[in-house]
This record gives structure tokens, C-alpha cells and sequence, in this order.
């Protein structure tokens, strides 16, 4: 106890009287946190521009239904200008009976909305003149609470994605730089085994992990972005702790085979940063092509975000466990092993 406590107390002070590492702990992370959690907070609730000519039942039914802000021209070819130039994606003239829509092909997504916005209008004109009933009708509703915004979404997959980072890079380069300064071999002859080595290492990335979600949802709850958690978000605990585990034998891995701290961080980001794209940490990979989406379910990255996620946002029951804490301490054993088969206590 007395070893594990020393080493645990040495580990946490050079972690926290080295700037750089609590910035890119903490600060870095965050950040991303912080500036997509702006961006998206009012997601969904503009309005989307479109350029209008001409007069007529169509255009005031457009203007009416609150979805458009509707830009009026004059002249046709100011607003087809404006169309090519980039500044609406698309243009409704109506001429009587002639309905005709002019769309720039370079911006199809939003050029789309408009395009079904459009034909829901024009259908509901011609049932109004027709004075027929729709036979068939949709009712459209979310699964999740009505109250749902973009942070819910987004402070799973970027703390994922920090504590991912913080446990591969903290143990890779803490077993380098002992290892390059002799310490380890000093620790060898104190004699300090290696299950006392480990063990204060987890100890250490544990506790700075809880620190990081700490200050993640703290930062999410905030009124500016007004994430709420859900009633199972306490399940999400065991994932989160296998998430650890997982990167923190990755990190060991790493840190086993590399001989300089600028090795350890080329090797750590390697694997770290394309896990993080392909595992939707920064955007959802639900319209991926398949391939990408079957290469995302090898990554342990990708079931910590949907482990958590499945908790904090979709509110599922204890069930929901089993998958992705199997998954996560599956990869830690096969990564701890090869991690034990490797490990030097200093180099040859």
C-alpha cells in the first residue's frame, strides 16, 4: 500500500505541474464541447431562405406555414443570380397556374427541403381547391423527450472521445519517459512488482476520467446549452469505467513498443483521432456507407459513445450493459495481455 500510494501521488503530481497535459486534458477536449454546443443550440429552429416571384394562392400559402423566410424579387434574373451566386438555394415562381422552382444543384441538401417544402405546399393547395379529403395522413412525432437538443448528442461522443485521449495518452507516455529516465528500473530493484505499477496507474487515470465527465456535464448542464440527463443516466457509469480500462491498455500497448514520448503521441494519435471519426464522436455515421459503419463496431471508441449515449440520451434499462461493457472488457484483456507479453522495464 505505502508503494502504491507513493507512485499514485507521483503519477498525479506530474500530471498536474505539467501545463501542457492538464490543457490538453481538459481545455482541449472542452472546447470542441463548447463551440459545437454553440453552433447547434439553436439547430432546427431557423428558418430556411427562399427567393419568391410572382403572386399567387402557392407562394401565400408558403409564406403562411412559418417554414420559409420568403426573399421577394422583382425580376426573374436577379433571383436566379442570386441562386447561382450561392445566396438562396433555390427560387419559386408562380405565374398562374405554373408553379416552376429553380434550385442550385451545388447546395442539394438544402436545395431538397425546399423542393419537398415546395411540393407539400402545392399539394395542400390543390386539396384546398379540390375540396377533397386526404385519404391518408402522417403524424410525425420524436421518440425522445420533445425537449431533446444537439448538446444531448454531442457531450456523450466528445467526452468519449477526452477520456479516450487522456487514458492512452497519460499511460503511453508516463511508461516512456519512466522508462527513458531509468525509473522503472529503479522501481524493479526498490522492488515494486508490476501489479503495483499498473494498478496506481488505472488508479490515476480513473480519477482524472471522473474529473473530465465532472467538468463535461457540469459545462453541458449550464443554461446556455441545457442538456438533461435522463432517469437511467447513473447506468452509464460501468460503460464509462470499461471505457477507461479499454483506452488505458491501448495507452500500454503503445507505450510498451515506443522508445521516444514523440513516438508514443505520433503512435497514440494515430489510433486515436481516425477512431474518433469513425465512431461518431463528431458527426453520426448512420448514412456512412455499410463498410464504414461494420469497420466502426471493431473500435472500442464507437461502443463507449453508444453505451453512454444509450443512458444519458435514450434512457434504456440495465439490459443495455451487456453489450458494450463485454465488448470494452474484452478488448482491454486482449490489449492488457499483449501490454503484459511486451512490457520492458527499461530499454534494451
Amino acid at each position: 500500500m505505502s508503494a502504491f500510494k507513493s507512485l499514485s501521488m507521483a503519477m498525479l503530481k506530474g500530471f498536474y505541474r505539467d501545463k501542457a497535459t492538464l490543457f490538453f486534458t481538459f481545455v482541449f477536449p472542452l472546447m470542441f464541447l463548447v463551440v459545437f454546443g454553440l453552433i447547434f443550440r439553436d439547430a432546427g429552429s431557423e428558418k430556411i431562405d427562399i427567393g419568391v416571384v410572382g403572386n399567387g394562392k402557392v407562394i401565400a400559402t408558403l409564406e403562411q406555414s412559418g417554414l420559409a423566410d420568403l426573399q421577394r424579387f422583382d425580376n426573374l434574373d436577379a433571383a436566379v443570380q442570386e441562386v447561382r451566386a450561392g445566396n438562396l438555394p433555390a427560387v419559386v415562381i408562380e405565374q398562374g397556374d405554373q408553379i416552376t422552382l429553380r434550385y442550385a444543384a451545388s447546395d442539394q441538401t438544402q436545395s431538397r427541403i425546399v423542393s419537398g417544402l415546395l411540393d407539400g405546399v402545392v399539394g395542400a393547395v390543390n386539396q384546398a381547391e379540390t375540396g377533397q379529403q386526404p385519404r391518408y395522413l402522417v403524424r410525425a412525432d420524436q421518440v425522445e423527450d420533445s425537449s431533446l437538443k444537439a448538446i444531448q448528442y454531442l457531450t456523450p461522443g466528445i467526452m468519449s472521445w477526452g477520456i479516450a485521449i487522456t487514458a492512452v495518452f497519460g499511460s503511453a507516455l508516463t511508461l516512456v519517459s519512466w522508462r527513458k529516465k531509468q525509473v522503472l528500473r529503479r522501481l524493479r530493484l526498490a522492488p515494486v512488482g508490476v501489479n503495483t505499477l499498473l494498478t496506481s496507474r488505472v488508479t490515476v487515470t480513473i480519477a482524472i476520467a471522473i474529473v473530465q465527465a465532472v467538468i463535461f456535464i457540469g459545462v453541458g448542464l449550464l443554461p446556455v446549452f441545457g442538456l438533461q440527463l435522463t432517469g437511467t443516466w447513473w447506468l452509464s457509469i460501468p460503460v464509462f469505467l470499461c471505457g477507461v480500462l479499454a483506452f488505458f491498455s491501448i495507452g500500454m500497448v503503445v507505450g510498451a513498443f515506443a522508445k521516444t514520448e514523440e513516438a508514443a503521441t505520433a503512435a497514440a494519435n494515430v489510433i486515436v483521432l481516425p477512431m474518433a471519426f469513425l465512431s461518431g464522436t463528431f458527426f453520426p455515421i448512420d448514412q456512412a456507407p455499410e463498410w464504414v459503419r461494420n469497420v466502426s463496431n471493431v473500435f472500442p471508441l464507437r461502443h463507449l459513445n453508444d453505451g453512454v449515449m444509450d443512458f444519458m440520451v435514450r434512457g434504456k434499462a440495465v439490459d443495455a450493459l451487456l453489450v458494450p461493457c463485454a465488448v470494452l472488457l474484452g478488448f482491454t484483456l486482449v490489449m492488457g495481455l499483449i501490454a503484459a507479453r511486451v512490457f520492458r522495464w527499461e530499454d534494451s
